[in-house]
């Protein structure tokens, strides 16, 4: 899976080019958000005090092109736009750019396995379950789930480096008991509700990759008789046997979505409470005036940032959770083309040459 991809020559320049193209657009969209991020503090606040402001300083805050030095990750200092459109819309585009690239990237991968798995499995005498279903729909899942997930982590450490200093300055103006006097408290805070959410989603979740580890296994049995019978109904797809196949996929499909039901209740639960931590947090400070609302925004994006990264495996985890069976089988798969390999074309054998 991995070594068709990033141990071929061939697929070098996608396998290591792409990514890095990637990490860097990921860099640059990240230190575009942290501008986003420091203008809701100045406009918020422009709006909560407009008698010292005059409507031109509201026009050129959505809409001028004006240049302010900007410090990428407190080294480097390069002019950057104080206005929305002038931020919004390079960061929009480079979006779109990114997301064509990425979409390249995964079926580039897919096609890398593809090709090598293919003449492995021609090799191959013994009949392996599902084979077809892993060389067509796994390679291909494996492949965008593997690259989105990776680009997701990239996103969330970036992302960590950027906004953490920001969310531990905007800290000190929490006016809690005990909580005020810990430094960066917000930003143990998402640590903490991040840690605490991961490990009781673990044993909430423990049953899911093997209820769809056994998903992909009825299914492919179902629609293996189904092909056959499509050739020959006499000897296949009888009533009987695919009303029997298909049990099992209801019976699992039922257990699958119980085992879910609870787990997007927690998921749920979880959601909410991160969302309203940061007012929580700073909603008293507004009261006493220590907090302005622009600071109040600020806040809250920087901590949406800042646990969004945190928990970017538990957002996933039902991916993650898709990831793992597919993994299982396509590891399976592999050792099964290894184990049966004959080691030549079992389709097309040699042959004598014809004496005359």
């Amino acid at each position: 899976m991995l070594k068709a991809f990033f141990q071929n020559r061939r697929w070098a320049a996608w396998a290591y080019g792409g990514g890095l193209f990637l990490i860097v657009s990921i860099f640059i969209q990240v230190q575009f958000t942290v501008l986003i991020n420091n203008w809701y503090r100045v406009f918020y606040d422009m709006l909560q005090a407009p008698a010292g402001h005059d409507i031109s300083e509201f026009w050129s805050l959505l809409f001028s092109p004006q240049l302010e030095p900007f410090t990428f990750f407190g080294v480097i200092t390069l002019p950057s736009p104080n206005s929305f459109t002038w931020i919004a819309m390079p960061y929009m585009a480079l979006q779109v750019v990114t997301l064509y690239i990425t979409r390249l990237y995964a079926f580039r991968w897919r096609q890398a396995i593809t090709e090598d798995y293919i003449p492995r499995w021609r090799s191959v005498e013994h009949e392996i379950e599902g084979a077809s279903q892993r060389i067509q729909e796994d390679t291909m899942r494996f492949a965008t789930i593997v690259e989105s997930l990776g680009l997701a982590v990239v996103r969330s450490v970036l992302t960590l480096i950027a906004f953490i200093p920001v969310l531990w300055t905007i800290s000190a103006d929490v006016d809690l008991p005990v909580i005020r006097d810990i430094p960066g408290s917000l930003v143990w805070a998402a640590l903490l509700v991040t840690v605490g959410g991961m490990t009781i989603s673990w044993f909430v979740g423990y049953f899911l990759p093997g209820l769809e580890y056994n998903n992909q296994k009825v299914e492919a049995a179902f629609r293996k008789e189904l092909v056959l019978g499509e050739d020959n109904k006499h000897d296949h797809a009888r009533p009987e046997t695919l009303f029997s196949l298909f049990t099992g996929i209801r019976i699992n499909y039922h257990r699958l979505y119980l085992h879910y039901g609870y787990f997007d209740a927690w998921s749920n639960l979880y959601g909410q409470f991160t969302t309203i931590l940061p007012l929580l947090m700073m909603g008293p400070g507004v009261f006493t005036g220590a907090v302005t609302f622009g600071v109040l925004n600020q806040a809250s994006n920087a901590y949406d940032r800042v646990d969004g990264a945190f928990r970017v495996i538990l957002d996933r985890w039902t991916i993650i959770t898709e990831l793992r069976s597919i993994w299982k089988r396509l590891h399976e798969f592999e050792a099964n083309l290894d184990r049966y390999n004959t080691g030549h074309d079992v389709a097309m054998p040699e042959t004598e040459p014809v004496r005359g």
